[in-house]
């Protein structure tokens, strides 16, 4: 069996994640038993929700084992298998971690995939995967949006930010995007088609609050969450009537005490509703938000952006990328 390099969590972060905390080994990789098989990882998805497996608990998975690799889905080759249904030279898509070499069992996570059926294999790490799916379930079955609403993204230059924007001009709305810095706000609305971008950047929430009613001025009938803290509290000031906030991610407080919205008496105001988003509830519908959103990316209504690292030596920045906002599209790793 070969050798293994594996890019494991040594200590739980206090705060922002540090090079210390984790550690790059080589292990000799066990023997498989029956019913397992063996995987090359050829790229990795580093996702902000990952900061929250690094945590002891209150999370929705369990954390990440001290002294284990850093988990994270993967797309790789198969090796060796002594198990049915996974043969040699077979690609598959799986959660295992950050490593070259994953051992999995058969009636596990990881399942195989076409590479021929995408113009990448890593296409399967962005919009048909986990990114593409929290966009169109999340969009489309939490907000519930409507022809001619106001859709407010935060993150919106991110991965699954922009394609919730994108999802909300071929649905028939006005997409508003919040991203940091101008190179990314000329992004938003010259290649994702926002109707209007809002730099966040040295702006207060008295200052958002106002940025977001001068892009809305009709108000804000959805808001789809990514980042929190004053970024969402400024958009809770500009709710409509009836309003819906679907509540994706909260990347400014992963690393800090938590916040929290202080202007979530604006639901009341509004008789508007907020709801936590999960893609994990959609798997058995992955099929068909994979075929939807690749019958709008075939039509040229679908931009999709990747930002590929090299080499599991640089997990650690590459994952840090997330947190400084310096990634441009899907952060993917590549480890092979």
């Amino acid at each position: 069996m070969p050798q293994n390099r594996r890019f494991l969590l040594q200590r739980r972060p206090d705060g922002e994640p540090v090079a210390e905390d984790f550690e790059l080994v080589t292990e000799p990789t066990p023997e498989l038993a029956q019913g397992q098989f063996l995987i090359r990882n050829h790229y990795a998805s580093l996702d902000p929700a990952i900061r929250g497996w690094m945590d002891e608990g209150g999370n929705y998975m369990p954390p990440i084992p001290l002294g284990d690799p850093v988990r994270a889905t993967t797309i790789g080759v198969v090796e060796e298998s002594r198990a049915d249904g996974f043969e040699q030279g077979q690609w598959v898509m799986g959660l295992n971690g950050l490593e070259d070499y994953s051992i999995a069992e058969a009636g596990g996570f990881t399942q195989p995939i076409d590479p021929d059926m995408v113009p990448s294999v890593t296409n399967y790490l962005s919009i048909f995967g986990a990114v593409g799916m929290t966009a169109y379930f999340g969009f489309l079955e939490v907000c519930e949006p409507k022809e001619g609403d106001t859709v407010l993204v935060s993150g919106a230059a991110g991965a699954v930010g922009s394609l919730v924007g994108q999802l909300a001009r071929i649905h028939g709305c006005r997409a508003v995007g919040i991203a940091g810095g101008p190179e990314k706000c000329a992004r938003l609305t010259q290649k994702y088609g926002f109707d209007a971008a809002i730099d966040y950047k040295s702006k207060d929430e008295a200052a958002l609050t106002k940025a977001i009613a001068e892009a809305a001025p009709d108000g804000v009938d959805v808001i789809f969450e990514n980042v929190g803290g004053i970024i969402l509290d400024a958009g809770l000031m500009n709710l409509n009537l009836y309003a819906r906030v679907g509540l994706c991610g909260l990347i400014s407080e992963y690393n800090t005490d938590p916040r929290g919205a202080r202007n979530l008496w604006q639901l009341i105001v509004n008789r508007a509703s907020i709801r936590g988003l999960l893609v994990a509830d959609y798997v058995e519908r992955f099929g068909e938000g994979a075929a939807k959103m690749g019958e709008w990316a075939a039509a040229g209504k679908l931009t999709v952006d990747e930002h590929v690292d090299e080499g599991l030596e640089n997990a650690f920045d590459s994952f840090m990328r997330l947190f400084a906002g310096t990634n441009d599209g899907k952060m993917i790793l590549k480890i092979a």
